[in-house]
């Protein structure tokens, strides 16, 4: 003798008939960013914005010509080292140009907020690293 009820019971139950929006699939509707940016996926990264995305896309495309190399994403910085609290800056982007053998930071920007752009300074003034907006 069986007890309970099993999801396909329900299913088949007259119940299930008149509320057949409990058993379908959710759609997910992409979230929105604060600044109204759409989260998009790339080869199963979710990237915050369809700008951030392309742009991976792109950095891809010249890894595989050979024109950069050593493409790291989301590279933390810690910009306040030994201090009382920690003060972190997130790179989008870091790579190597192979011409130049020059590190590249790179940030994906739509909107330069003010915490952004301290963060900018101060990764000039302690790494020495200028960050390249896209």
């Amino acid at each position: 003798m069986r007890k309970g009820f099993t999801i396909e019971d329900i299913k088949k139950s007259a119940v299930a008939k008149i509320n057949t929006h409990l058993f379908q699939e959710i759609n997910k509707v992409p979230k929105k960013g604060k600044y109204g940016a759409t989260k998009m996926e790339v080869e199963g990264i979710v990237f915050d914005s369809k700008k951030e995305a392309n742009r991976y896309k792109e950095l891809l495309m010249l890894r595989k010509a050979g024109v950069i190399g050593l493409l790291e994403l989301q590279v933390p910085f810690e910009l306040n080292e030994g201090g009382s609290h920690s003060l972190k800056y997130i790179a989008d982007f870091v790579y190597v140009d192979r011409l130049t053998g020059e590190k590249i930071t790179e940030d994906v920007k739509g909107f330069r907020t003010e915490v952004y752009k301290k963060k900018k300074r101060l990764m000039k003034k302690v790494y020495g690293i200028n960050i390249k907006e896209i």
